[in-house]
């Protein structure tokens, strides 16, 4: 190789290892700020490979609940990456104590400006420590309702029936009220209230009504269908038919609308009648006169 070619990487050399800031009493060059990347690269990969290892493998036996695999699996990968950067920052020579200053100047920032990031934060290590939502459950937040995707630890991801991804800040989950639909188990009761004519035999009605419930593939046998006569309408007798399920817990309006399709087709073939609504009018004699003694009577036609 020609002196000039020696030179060439010479002074590219010295040129990464060139002090560019100075921590304390740790000079920080190109080369060194590029190899604490790459660690703190290899460490992110390294702390991500581990939770997919942990959730899909070894938990897989002895966890059997998704969202527990999936909590003890983010704590995990942050607890490696946490303390990852750490034993780079003190491998490269850098100080931990000396950065108090930066510290100072990163919390009086959190005071002023990130407070939201910060709730976030915390309220994702709530989450992921108490679990009141995990991976799996349906929930419903406000408006939004759907199934649990991801939990990380700013927020969580929520896929709805229309297979759109939400996202919701943590701080919801621990601020506000959350329906969780599925937090002990995956049974979920659905009410299908109907009406049917007075003339009508209540006990035929119940049989009718257990009869749909009971050939409908996703409706559970235990806990069993039950039918309640909630009350005296003003042109119905009110039934009402609660069932469970477990696969359609997703989709309750359209298990509903499925009974809904079933219960008309039974009714009509055990010949009971669904009433439309009607008022009825009762015109009362009186012994008091259209008209006064004395006036004259209104022209007839």
């Amino acid at each position: 190789m020609e002196p000039t070619a020696y030179r060439d990487i010479s002074h590219v050399t010295d040129w990464l290892v060139r002090p560019m800031i100075v921590i304390g009493h740790t000079e920080i060059s190109i080369a060194k700020i590029a190899t604490i990347l790459l660690l703190v690269t290899v460490i992110v990969s390294a702390a991500k490979f581990l939770k997919r290892v942990l959730v899909g493998r070894l938990l897989v036996s002895s966890v059997h609940d998704e969202g527990t695999r999936s909590a003890l699996g983010t704590i995990l990968q942050y607890l490696i990456v946490f303390f990852g950067i750490l034993i780079v920052l003190q491998s490269a020579g850098i100080d931990l104590s000396t950065l108090t200053v930066l510290s100072g100047t990163i919390g009086l920032g959190i005071g002023f400006g990130l407070q939201n990031i910060t709730d976030n934060f915390f309220s994702g290590l709530i989450i992921l420590l108490e679990r009141p939502v995990k991976v799996g459950d349906r929930i419903q937040v406000g408006d939004i309702n759907g199934d649990v995707v991801r939990i990380a630890i700013r927020s969580t991801t929520i896929l709805t029936n229309d297979n759109i991804n939400i996202i919701i800040p943590n701080s919801e989950f621990v601020s506000k009220q959350v329906i969780n639909w599925s937090h002990n188990d995956r049974n979920l009761r659905v009410a299908v209230p109907v009406g049917v004519s007075y003339g009508s035999d209540p006990e035929q009605v119940r049989r009718v009504l257990l009869g749909v419930a009971d050939h409908h593939p996703d409706i559970l046998a235990k806990p069993a269908p039950v039918v309640l006569f909630s009350g005296f309408g003003n042109s119905a007798l009110n039934f009402e038919l609660l069932v469970w399920t477990e696969t359609r817990i997703q989709t309750p309006r359209f298990l509903q609308s499925e009974l809904n399709f079933r219960i008309f087709a039974a009714f009509r073939k055990n010949g009971i009648e669904i009433p439309f609504p009607q008022t009825d009018l009762h015109i009362r004699s009186s012994d008091i006169p259209l008209w006064e003694p004395g006036e004259p009577k209104a022209p007839a036609g």
